[in-house]
């Protein structure tokens, strides 16, 4: 095989977090920098691999092999990443979907220098709406179904195209989640509003392929309602059910069910679900991307899982090239 060159960019770490106003950007940078290092930890000292990682205007830790880049001044991060993609067999990106981000990445990287999900699961799954109604169509749990809408005791209501737990808020009553919605569209806001679904916050650890989708972890979110119904995360407890587990084998099935609802599911993935006192997982939004579950998980599993998500996409560059 031959070298291969690789960019890596994640979004917040790599400059596209400016100046935010929500408080939330020095806990979103720490996140982003987690998943960039971890990511570079697999890839690093890799005989046949060349790479090189975004930074923005901060410190950098000393990684072997390791080439950093910044943008220019006043560079958008868009342009930043076209150039540096022309100039690399393969990129991979870690972007939020909010605002088509994601979406727009993978359109200026191309997708034979793509490292990661297609265009259609991104576009479906940067929704939160789209995903429950194109997973709802195939028979998969969501809180879009009769039962969810029938049981429901409270509402929630969130940007439809968020990351993470940011702006979303549980009702007690419909009419005031119909009203918080109302609200948000009024200021051209991406929202949607859903039954909540009460049970344990869980999110799945997958690495997806052209022929199997497997199952790495199942882990716990660590969720927090505030007294106004705020919803806070405050991360993840690393593989809280084990994979010997007997839920295991049926959360299994279901990532195995999603991948074939959207096969352009690729690389690390994470899915989000709730486990129902009786009904069993409820799925809540598919991430078509590496998340912050990713953080440590190669060290748990004994595998470099990024490295293990890359070769494929590094094969079908040799093909290509020849």
């Amino acid at each position: 095989m031959r070298t291969q060159r690789v960019f890596v960019y994640e979004y917040l770490s790599g400059g596209g977090l400016v100046g935010g106003e929500d408080g939330d950007d020095e806990e979103l940078l720490e996140e982003g920098i987690a998943m960039r290092d971890a990511l570079l930890e697999d890839l690093a000292d890799v005989p046949w691999l060349r790479v090189s990682a975004a930074t923005g205007s901060g410190p950098v830790p000393a990684m072997a092999g390791v080439h950093w880049a910044r943008p220019r001044e006043q560079e958008s991060p868009h342009d930043f990443v076209l150039r540096q993609a022309a100039s690399h067999d393969l990129s991979w990106i870690v972007a939020p979907e909010t605002g088509g981000l994601l979406g727009c990445m993978r359109k200026l990287v191309g997708p034979m220098r793509w490292i990661g999900c297609d265009s259609v699961a991104i576009r479906v799954a940067s929704s939160k709406l789209a995903t429950l109604e194109h997973l709802a169509r195939h028979g998969l749990p969501t809180p879009l179904d009769a039962c969810s809408a029938r049981e429901a005791t409270r509402w929630v209501v969130k940007p439809d195209d968020g990351a993470g737990a940011l702006h979303t808020r549980v009702h007690d009553a419909l009419a005031d989640a119909k009203a918080d919605l109302r609200q948000r569209q009024r200021m051209n806001a991406s929202a949607t509003l859903e039954p909540w679904v009460e049970g344990e916050a869980m999110s799945l650890s997958l690495l997806c392929g052209r022929q199997r989708t497997e199952l790495l972890s199942v882990n716990r979110q660590q969720l927090r309602l505030a007294a106004d119904g705020a919803v806070h995360f405050s991360g993840v407890c690393h593989g809280a059910i084990g994979l010997d587990d007997a839920r295991a084998a049926l959360l299994q099935r279901l990532a195995r069910d999603v991948a074939l609802a959207l096969p352009g599911l690729r690389g690390c993935v994470g899915i989000d679900l709730v486990w129902h006192p009786v009904r069993g997982p409820v799925l809540i939004e598919v991430n078509p991307r590496l998340t912050s579950a990713f953080v440590g998980l190669s060290q748990r599993l004994g595998r470099r899982l990024a490295l293990e998500a890359l070769e494929p996409f590094a094969r079908l560059e040799v093909l290509h090239a020849a």
